[in-house]
């Protein structure tokens, strides 16, 4: 059974024995702990590990289209402040991994919109030129296949920043939901692009968010089902146009308080169920949820740094999930870099070992 085989019968609850043995990565840190204790620097980490990639994607480009022109600003030996090519003014560290801080944005207010959404629709230079071969390697990949889809919430916080998205979305609403309407349609556009010329269905849509912090979602759930709740819909919408039932996002921080209100407007798989600060944890959620939810993720990364008594505990408390269907077990996020190689490698072999 492929690994694409057995996502399949997992997400849609069918028969099946096992996990599959995914690895995603880690931070740059962890990379280099590990290369130190013995990752081979010129191997790649999936056959190092013996573990599959998450998914295989495919897509058009569904980003800003034409870009802004980048202009450096300001740059010394340990950072260098610049307009990236979303419009966003940031200031990114050279020697260390972080987040950017971001510093002015291009797009403020509702009245800078227009710029933007002349950036966001349909091109055919936006389909990539050697589509037709990137369809056959995901469909010869023995991967699941994932079709891209925009962020709906998260590109928009990231072009405005947290502050000027939550003005606009109490100031002009209907400026946010032209927002949403916009990335939404051209990712219908996209989807209508690529998956009539293949051969084998994507089995599902998934795009980034990354809404919430520990604290709970940048995004009410009012606003989310007023403004952007019709946006996934039409993404749902037509993704069952071509027999594809699941729509997927990836949100880190405390999804808790959206993912009902993601289901009922089509998002059916969460990845990563961050466990974090606030204990989050997915086994509640599909009790509370049922069936109708699938998660990706789930796994405490942290429990990594602990020692195999801590791995080993954490596996047990996932096994009835693992078993129940509609969860795949990997880490919640990136790997951190308190993780040995070894103790990583003993995680992975325990998964590997699992019949059901």
């Amino acid at each position: 059974m492929t690994y694409r085989e057995m996502f399949q019968r997992i997400m849609h609850y069918g028969e099946f024995d096992r996990m599959p043995v995914i690895h995603w990565t880690g931070w740059t840190e962890t990379l280099e702990r590990w290369h130190r204790e013995g990752l081979p620097p010129d191997v790649s980490e999936h056959a190092f590990f013996d573990a599959v990639p998450m998914w295989s994607g495919i897509g058009v480009n569904l980003d800003l289209y034409p870009v802004f022109e980048e202009e450096v600003i300001e740059e010394t030996d340990d950072y260098r402040v610049f307009r990236a090519a979303d419009g966003v003014h940031q200031k990114a560290w050279k020697h260390k991994s972080s987040i950017p801080q971001y510093t002015d944005f291009t797009l403020k207010s509702a009245a800078d919109w227009p710029v933007y959404k002349a950036r966001l629709q349909p091109d055919p230079a936006r389909i990539p030129r050697d589509l037709d071969v990137h369809i056959r390697n995901v469909e010869n990949s023995g991967l699941p296949i994932a079709v891209g889809v925009t962020s709906l919430m998260g590109w928009i916080r990231n072009w405005m920043g947290v502050e000027n998205m939550s003005y606009l979305m109490y100031d002009d609403p209907d400026v946010y939901a032209d927002m949403v309407d916009t990335l939404a349609t051209l990712t219908c556009w996209g989807i209508d692009q690529v998956v009539p010329k293949m051969t084998v269905r994507p089995d599902m849509g998934f795009g980034w968010e990354d809404i919430c912090g520990k604290t709970g979602p940048l995004v009410s759930p009012s606003i989310f089902q007023k403004c952007v709740a019709p946006g996934y819909r039409k993404i749902r919408s037509k993704l069952e146009e071509y027999g594809i039932g699941l729509l997927g996002i990836d949100s880190d921080g405390d999804v808790r308080p959206l993912v009902g209100h993601w289901l009922d407007a089509g998002v059916n798989v969460q990845f990563p169920v961050e466990i974090g600060t606030w204990q989050s944890d997915p086994a509640v959620l599909k009790k509370h949820y049922g069936k109708d939810l699938r998660i990706i993720g789930g796994f405490n990364k942290l429990e990594l740094e602990k020692g195999r008594a801590a791995i080993d505990a954490e596996i047990e408390y996932r096994l009835p999930l693992m078993k129940a269907g509609g969860f795949i077990l990997m880490p919640d996020h990136l790997i951190t870099p308190g993780t040995p190689l070894e103790d990583y490698r003993y995680y992975l072999n325990r998964i590997r070992a699992f019949r059901f």
